[in-house]
């Protein structure tokens, strides 16, 4: 039977961050120790920016945050507005917490046993406008964080869109608007992927984003699409770039070309020529990752035709000249059998259809 003072504390920490001001939560932590972003015991998976001292900044979905930690309660500090993560503490269900406008601290569990637990905490969204950061972690007095976590030898990198941000995936309505409450990658086909494969997985993706044209724009293209937004740590800051040593996937998958072709305003010569021409910006950033192009779900007919022809023309390029280790997989189109969610984006069984086919893919091309 579970600990009901932890479960009770699973439920309360919405009621407490929503009714104290950042303040009076500041004070109350005189009796908790603190531990900074910064701490070597506190391992991330995805693209952080560390360029402001004790503070962690992220834009992408999916970055996660992992720690060991003693006592008997959790807490989590990040500056007011960031917005919704995932929170798994030991072997218990995930849940969602968000920092609104008020909030700066956030209680992830209370009445644990005494002991050693884990915790892992996903970026649920997209943070371009609202620009995370986290601060660090308030333990019990006295405690300490354990040994830090070991990740895993897998790595997966995910290159997408929406889709691959989770839009729209906690509604049950195709008419819906975008909104963040129901935005969340930890219920994508990626994030799922990854478990099922006990992978790391690190995203680049943002709603709207094309290979060579973002939603509504010009059909020549558009200048922030994919390629050229790619290189940057944070989607919002051009002055940093990632360092691609820090994480070195083995295999990359790169699901876009859905707004390239939206409102049937595209060119297929400049469709093809950006894929071709962000597969080797790729390749030659990671010459031994095996590349995977993918389509799913949210197009159909000619637009689909469109797209699978163009990245099929560029892997046949590329194994011509050599190299064969770049690869097409195709997901499921969404029929609605399954439900929709926002904005017409897949569900949460859509997204978990999607992940049951791509997971065997990568399982035998992996041999994972």
């Amino acid at each position: 039977m579970k600990n009901k003072n932890y479960l009770y504390g699973l439920l309360l920490y919405g009621f407490i961050a929503g009714f104290t001001s950042p303040v009076s939560a500041e004070i109350r932590q005189c009796d908790k120790e603190f531990i900074s972003s910064d701490d070597s015991h506190i391992v991330y998976m995805g693209r952080i920016s560390r360029s402001i001292p004790h503070i962690v900044r992220f834009t992408y979905p999916g970055v996660s945050i992992l720690a060991n930690f003693e006592g008997t309660s959790l807490q989590m500090k990040a500056k007011p507005g960031s917005g919704a993560f995932m929170v798994e503490v030991d072997d218990e269900l995930p849940y969602r917490i968000n920092f609104a406008e008020n909030d700066s601290i956030q209680t992830l569990a209370e009445g644990l046993p005494e002991g050693t637990h884990r915790v892992r905490i996903m970026y649920a969204i997209e943070g371009y406008e609202l620009k995370p950061a986290f601060k660090g972690f308030y333990l019990d007095k006295g405690c300490r964080l354990a040994e830090a976590p070991v990740l895993s030898e897998r790595r997966i990198e995910f290159i997408g869109n929406s889709i691959t941000c989770g839009y729209g995936v906690e509604s049950e309505n195709p008419s819906d608007p975008f909104t963040y409450e129901t935005e969340n990658h930890f219920y994508t086909y990626a994030a799922r992927t990854a478990r099922a494969l006990k992978a790391q997985h690190l995203v680049v993706a943002r709603s709207g984003i094309g290979v060579y044209r973002n939603y509504g724009a010009p059909r020549s293209g558009s200048k922030d699409c994919m390629p050229a937004m790619y290189e940057q740590v944070l989607f919002t800051d051009s002055t940093e770039l990632w360092d691609h040593t820090l994480y070195t996937p083995d295999v990359v998958c790169i699901n876009l070309g859905t707004n390239d072709t939206s409102l049937d305003n595209y060119d297929m010569n400049l469709l093809t020529e950006g894929y071709r021409s962000f597969v080797k910006k790729l390749r030659a950033v990671y010459p031994h990752a095996k590349l995977v192009l993918l389509t799913g779900s949210m197009m159909n007919g000619k637009p689909l035709d469109d797209v699978k022809k163009a990245m099929d023309t560029v892997v046949g390029e590329m194994n011509s000249q050599g190299d064969r280790e770049i690869y097409r997989f195709d997901m499921s189109p969404q029929t609605g059998s399954l439900g929709i969610g926002a904005s017409y984006h897949p569900s949460m069984r859509q997204h978990q259809k999607m992940a049951s086919e791509l997971t065997a893919f990568l399982k035998k091309l992996m041999k994972w």
